[in-house]
């Protein structure tokens, strides 16, 4: 008997969910009535919806960029007249090539200052010599000996500050101690590339006369490369999910590396940043690109209809699901949209039939109907 009852209760309840989700269902839904002839008379067509497939696709508008640890700003490294520029934009050098000479007064100072240095280093290095042999034959007390180590300490210091300031000034150890043993000084200084890469731009000419730290020429490394997507802030919830991100007139997939969590108030759209291993394919800096990106399914039913078919009205994406009296607007939730079709979550069936024509006439009705709107 106890097992009859509950039987019947577990009836009951399977009864009233049905009956609370077919409320719900009929609460959120908005019957649109329409006869035939003005179906006709507003030119209002009709598409299957299908089931669509685990993942889905969204294309965007993109730009190629450099990543910024993968660029260099090669500046002059003292100021003065530069004398030639040995590359060109575009042009691949490695680490270590020639890109320009400078004729530099400032170098030749610095030669100098060197010069003047090591000779002090000697001298001190030498009156440190002798005085600590005179300390040994017991001729000059032990304060002397201290003064004279601390003087060659200083003399040493300051002719490695002087050696220092020459390779920031461009010079390479190699030249630095030929100067040292030749005592030669040279005005030509040759600016070289700190790594490989590619000549982005030139910022000099030959004959200009240059600052320190006036920029010469950027240098950058394009393997790997960034695309910077721009993605409508609408659809930016299930980027997450992407799967991958292909450029269909490169041929080259890569991977969706960051997206933005602050979105520009012209566009509305936030900017999600792809990663590239281009390889022999013609990406270049500051092409403008078309993406696409795959992403997977949320774990629910997916329905591809056309991108006609879905309007957005308060806050909500709607479609127009064919009826026996007219028409009957059901909110949907757009996951992905391509110029051409949708895919949407939402209470449909193979079946029904959306529409993608006569929008206009049918958002209408719908915001004739809506209680917020009055």
């Amino acid at each position: 008997m106890n097992i009859q009852k509950f039987q019947h209760l577990a009836v009951i309840v399977g009864l009233a969910g049905a009956l609370l989700a077919s409320v719900a269902r009929a609460a959120e839904d908005v019957s649109i009535p329409l006869r035939e002839q003005d179906i006709q008379a507003a030119g209002i067509e009709t598409k299957p919806v299908e089931k669509s497939s685990g993942s889905d696709e969204l294309v965007v508008p993109g730009t190629v960029t450099v990543p910024p640890q993968q660029l260099r700003m090669v500046a002059a490294p003292a100021a003065g007249l530069v004398e030639t520029l040995l590359v060109s934009p575009d042009e691949e050098v490695k680490a270590g090539d020639p890109i320009a000479t400078l004729k530099s007064s400032e170098l030749i100072e610095a030669q100098r200052a060197f010069l003047q240095a090591a000779a002090d280093a000697a001298l001190a290095n030498e009156k440190l010599r002798r005085d600590e042999q005179l300390y040994k034959e017991r001729i000059i007390a032990e304060r002397r000996l201290l003064v004279t180590r601390a003087e060659a300490a200083q003399a040493r210091s300051l002719l490695d500050e002087r050696g220092q300031l020459l390779a920031l000034d461009g010079m390479s150890e190699q030249a630095i101690e030929s100067l040292r043993k030749e005592r030669k000084m040279g005005a030509a200084l040759t600016v070289r590339a700190p790594m490989a890469g590619v000549i982005l731009a030139r910022h000099a000419t030959v004959g200009d006369r240059v600052m320190a730290s006036a920029p010469l020429v950027t240098i950058a490394r394009l393997d790997p490369i960034w695309v910077n997507l721009q993605i409508p802030i609408g659809r930016a919830a299930g980027l997450d999910r992407t799967d991958k991100v292909v450029l269909p007139t490169l041929g080259v997939e890569g991977r969706l590396i960051r997206i933005g969590r602050t979105a520009d108030p012209a566009t509305q759209s936030i900017t999600a940043v792809a990663e590239f291993s281009p390889g022999k394919s013609p990406i270049r800096p500051g092409q403008a690109v078309q993406a696409i990106l795959r992403i997977k399914g949320t774990g629910g039913t997916l329905w591809r209809v056309p991108a006609d078919a879905v309007v957005h009205h308060r806050d909500k994406d709607w479609v127009f699901l064919r009826a026996a009296d007219g028409f009957r607007a059901v909110p949907v939730n757009l996951v992905s949209e391509t110029p051409q079709y949708a895919s949407i979550q939402g209470p449909l069936a193979v079946a029904d039939q959306v529409a993608t024509r006569g929008m206009l006439t049918l958002l209408a009705e719908l915001a004739a109907k809506d209680p917020s709107a009055k």
